[in-house]
């Protein structure tokens, strides 16, 4: 019995708190890809300058700081039309996506992960993304439909109480 409550509350938990796999990044992290970045850009190899900027665009559209997942998503779309080939194009896409999970903008994530997966129809990182997105979509309609609810019955009971006082 005990067993099943914790099941429950795990999965109530799991719910309301988001419960996707996308890992999330910290700051010294990002501060160290930032180095790495500026390194780059002082060197002549596009290839170095291609790479580290790639890591540091991982790097804050997974970070938990608002900002900085907006500064990953402006550098991402900055460079996506400048993707050498369709593998940078779909790491792109897909970053994009996590960004646009990441500050709540679902259906414009839902539409990039959909644009990678026609890139790579079996790439499971992006299936996962789409999965966690259409579930973060279903639930918030969930959330919304019983607010709705709430609202309803609230004026409802308003309404029956002040017809009941008038008479």
């Amino acid at each position: 019995m005990e067993e099943k409550i914790g099941k429950f509350f795990e999965s109530v938990g799991s719910f309301f708190g988001g419960g996707d796999q996308i890992p999330w990044c910290d700051r010294d992290v990002i501060a160290g890809c930032e180095r790495e970045a500026a390194d780059a850009m002082k060197g002549d190899s596009e290839e170095l300058k291609s790479e580290s900027i790639m890591r540091l665009s991982w790097a804050l559209v997974h970070s938990r700081q608002a900002e900085d997942t907006q500064r990953g998503i402006a550098m991402l779309e900055a460079s996506l039309a400048n993707s050498s080939s369709e593998l940078q194009q779909r790491e792109k896409l897909y970053l994009l996506a996590v960004g646009y999970y990441r500050t709540g903008e679902y259906t414009r994530s839902r539409q990039l992960v959909e644009r990678c997966l026609e890139i790579a129809p079996d790439w499971r990182q992006a299936l996962a993304l789409k999965k966690a997105v259409e579930d973060r979509i279903a639930k918030d309609g969930i959330i919304g439909i019983g607010i709705t609810a709430t609202a309803v019955g609230l004026i409802a009971g308003g309404i029956a109480a002040a017809l009941a006082r008038k008479k």
